[in-house]
């Protein structure tokens, strides 16, 4: 029980995730049984780890390496939902980067099937709900695109697809197969305004149809485009570890989340897979003072912008109100 003007546990507030990649969720133990060295992520105590996008991209592609068989795949899927629900997590949608692996697979789906059966049993053993969004990085071609559109309309569980990478690399040449996409009922969710500026959120929103942002920090770049993401509802997906980690901001303190609240955007809160979502919310209570009202609406704001089912928002938002009753 908690008593008055004591801070209540976050593990135990429910919470929805929406920006976390499958391939950066492993555990140190589980990559080093596999043969390769957890990323320097693991080792995060609140300063910049990686001088650039492409440092960081190349560690994740060795680690993305190690999954080459169905047994790897639906084991980090499963470990995946007992390491959420051990942090709150009632529902979750993990980006995973199916075509990429089936083709170096030489079996279009069962990567994809594979996460499917996992995050399956560990839905059934760990009382949390899953979907998948299906990432494609910018600087891969439209021919790629166009399977993971594929794959997205073949696999009911499969609820969105996004552009991700290195934002230098334009969305613009993806736009009829995200055009595609949308009128096929698909989500798109793409990552923009993390290291680009408002260009970039621009281009996601016009060209990518983008219903939730990726980030999307660098929309405090233009007071326009603030106004423009705040009236018309588009979610971002703010991820503070993982923008330090990249160097994209110095430190926790000096993360934008507070501006970017108190500008009225509508803000979730998220980990991009480098760390524990429990973490980032007592980081943003311990620097920011965030008390627990607002660390109720966070929760309240990610469930509200997940694809999950309506039944399902609802019974979150409640656990929610009793959390912070």
């Amino acid at each position: 029980m908690v008593t008055a003007g004591e801070p209540r546990d976050v593990r135990a507030l429910p919470k929805a995730h929406l920006h976390t990649h499958l391939e950066s969720t492993l555990r140190p133990a589980t990559i080093e049984e596999w043969g390769g060295d957890p990323p320097a992520a693991r080792g995060f105590s609140g300063t910049p780890i990686y001088p650039d996008f492409r440092a960081f991209g190349d560690e994740r592609a060795a680690v993305r390496d190690l999954l080459n068989s169905p047994e790897r795949f639906r084991r980090a899927a499963y470990e995946f939902c007992q390491d959420e629900a051990a942090q709150g997590v009632r529902y979750a949608e993990v980006t995973f980067t199916a075509a990429s692996h089936g083709e170096r697979a030489g079996d279009a789906r069962m990567p994809l099937e594979a996460v499917l059966d996992g995050l399956h049993q560990g839905e059934r053993d760990f009382g949390l709900r899953t979907a998948v969004l299906l990432d494609h990085s910018r600087r891969r071609s439209t021919e790629r695109l166009a399977r993971t559109v594929d794959l997205a309309l073949a696999y009911e569980r499969v609820v969105g697809v996004g552009l991700a990478g290195d934002e230098s690399h334009p969305l613009t040449p993806f736009g009829r197969e995200l055009d595609r996409a949308r009128a096929e009922g698909v989500h798109l969710v793409h990552h923009a305004g993390e290291a680009a500026g408002a260009d970039s959120v621009r281009e996601a929103l016009e060209v990518g149809h983008a219903e939730r942002l990726g980030h999307g920090i660098r929309v405090l770049d233009d007071p326009a485009l603030v106004t423009r993401v705040r009236e018309s509802g588009v979610p971002l997906e703010v991820c503070p570890s993982s923008n330090v980690m990249l160097s994209l901001a110095p430190s926790w303190a000096e993360h934008p989340l507070p501006r970017l609240i108190e500008a009225g955007l509508h803000v979730t809160l998220n980990t991009d897979g480098e760390c524990a979502l429990s973490g980032e919310y007592s980081s943003a209570r311990e620097v920011f003072g965030f008390g627990d009202d607002v660390l109720a609406e966070l929760a309240r704001a990610s469930v509200r912008a997940s694809f999950a089912p309506g039944a399902v928002k609802k019974e979150i938002l409640a656990e929610i109100d009793a959390w912070a009753s």
